[in-house]
């Protein structure tokens, strides 16, 4: 999955872009849970499943949900 991929199932699932990190990352909040995380923008790169599972796990977004988005 690209970063654009994740970006748009994590707006349709309420998430918002909240800053600019160092290099090509990016902070990412839920505002229903108040939890944050630090996504990378790689383009039209893939991100690893463990980087995906450990943002759904910080943003606390079940997995089934984010599917469906």
């Amino acid at each position: 999955m690209t970063y654009r991929e994740l970006a748009r199932k994590l707006r349709a699932l309420g998430c918002e872009f909240d800053r600019q990190a160092r290099g090509s990352h990016e902070i990412w909040r839920n505002p229903s849970t108040g939890t944050r995380t630090t996504i990378p923008n790689w383009g039209s790169r893939d991100l690893r499943q463990g980087t995906l599972a450990a943002i759904l796990r910080d943003l606390e977004i079940d997995r089934a949900d984010f599917e469906r988005a």
